[in-house]
């Protein structure tokens, strides 16, 4: 560490030490007892901790944890949309609650051609023309089926069987474990609601009914795996049927661990396809092997576009700096990852943004919108717009980019 800080640890051995935090004492590596005394002279004088370490040369990444080991990792494997990249194929697709595209990015990759996406949230949409201009994004409300209709049939037609693709992931809020786990127990919102949603509930009913009106080649629904049980079963049944006495003929729902498809994050999500030509779906096939997150890390992450990181308290850092690898901080509720493991799930928070990102392996402090977007698979080139609050929920909304891509090919292969 510089000399500001042997300044501050010299200053520091003469002073009373916080009895509600961990003490140089405690430990016997020199740069950590340093950094401790540099921290709880912040926490005793009320200094701000970013603002001290702004005027000691320094940022958050020159902090590091008690436990600073960097464990060797198993491979330095990342993979991106260039490595499932393939031709263009000019196979048609309507993508509707588009989000900030990680769907779409993937589908593209795959080779489809997009006629025209529609997301309702102007400020998605605005990232998704910020990054792909020449693509027709339009805000659209799905709920609205008459507008819907007039819509995609002004960009495809009013034909009764259009030809390509239909792709959608209707939000899945109302049937998420995790998103309701965030409210408390005693509230309205503990328990999954799921079609009786006033706002969301009802959109995959609507999304279905433009799948019939349309009736294009082939669809996919994303969503979370909830979506089996709510209602126990009976709705997704009845969406099956209305599909299938349209001459659909639907898989079984699929249920997917992102970290078996070259996605380096634990994330389970629920895909339904379905096809009008009669032939069965060939899904993608999983890895033997989960990739870690660790090489995440080793990406150089100077100049990149949205990588601000949060100016966290000196009592927070101090705490997060205990932490093991893979563990958590109760008081936060964010937990450090562990370089070994995939990382665990990018979360989009609520509906005014926010979410919590997990803890950096190696820095104490919570992610950067650019370090969760490449856990998901993002591009670097691929510029999230609006405040950081809302760049996160765009980032932990979407589907991996890569893990779309080998979808997208196995549907092209499956029924085009």
């Amino acid at each position: 560490m510089n000399r500001a800080v042997k300044r501050a640890a010299k200053k520091d051995t003469n002073s009373q030490t916080s009895l509600e935090f961990p003490t140089e004492a405690t430990f016997h590596d020199k740069k950590v007892i340093q950094q401790i005394a540099f921290i709880n002279e912040c926490i005793q004088t009320g200094k701000s901790l970013a603002t001290t370490l702004k005027a000691a040369g320094m940022s958050y990444d020159d902090l590091i944890y008690a436990n600073h080991r960097r464990p060797t990792l198993r491979d330095n494997q990342y993979f991106t949309l260039e490595d499932f990249r393939e031709l263009s194929k000019e196979i048609p697709v309507v993508s509707f609650f588009s989000g900030a595209g990680g769907l779409d990015l993937g589908l593209e990759a795959a080779g489809f051609s997009h006629s025209l996406l529609i997301e309702k949230v102007p400020l998605f949409c605005e990232t998704i023309k910020f990054n792909r201009p020449k693509w027709d994004v339009q805000v659209g409300d799905v709920s609205n089926t008459d507008e819907m209709i007039e819509l995609v049939s002004s960009r495809i037609g009013n034909r009764k069987k259009f030809d390509g693709l239909f792709v959608g992931g209707p939000p899945c809020q109302p049937f998420s474990i995790a998103a309701n786990q965030r409210f408390n127990k005693d509230g309205d919102n503990f328990k999954r609601i799921g079609f009786a949603h006033e706002t969301n509930g009802n959109l995959f009913f609507e999304y279905i009914e433009l799948i019939k009106y349309f009736k294009p080649r082939a669809f996919l629904i994303e969503n979370v795996p909830g979506l089996i049980d709510v209602d126990n079963g009976e709705q997704l049944e009845k969406a099956y049927r209305e599909l299938e006495s349209c001459g659909y003929i639907i898989n079984q729902p699929l249920i997917l661990k992102a970290d078996a498809y070259f996605v380096p994050q634990q994330r389970i999500r629920l895909f339904i396809v379905g096809n009008r030509v009669n032939r069965e779906f060939e899904p993608p096939k999983p890895t033997h092997n989960s990739l870690s997150v660790g090489p995440v890390f080793n990406l150089d992450i100077n100049g990149v576009e949205n990588h601000v990181t949060r100016e966290h308290s000196a009592e927070s850092v101090l705490r997060y700096m205990m932490l093991s690898y893979g563990n958590r901080d109760k008081l936060g509720r964010v937990d450090r990852l562990d370089p070994l493991l995939p990382s665990k799930t990018v979360i989009a928070g609520g509906s005014s943004g926010g979410g919590r990102s997990h803890l950096h392996p190696y820095s104490p402090r919570t992610l950067s919108v650019r370090e969760s977007a490449r856990i998901q698979t993002f591009p670097d080139d691929y510029i999230f717009k609006g405040p950081v609050a809302r760049q996160f929920t765009q980032v932990g909304n979407a589907v991996p980019p890569v893990l779309a891509s080998q979808l997208g090919t196995a549907i092209f292969k499956s029924f085009f």
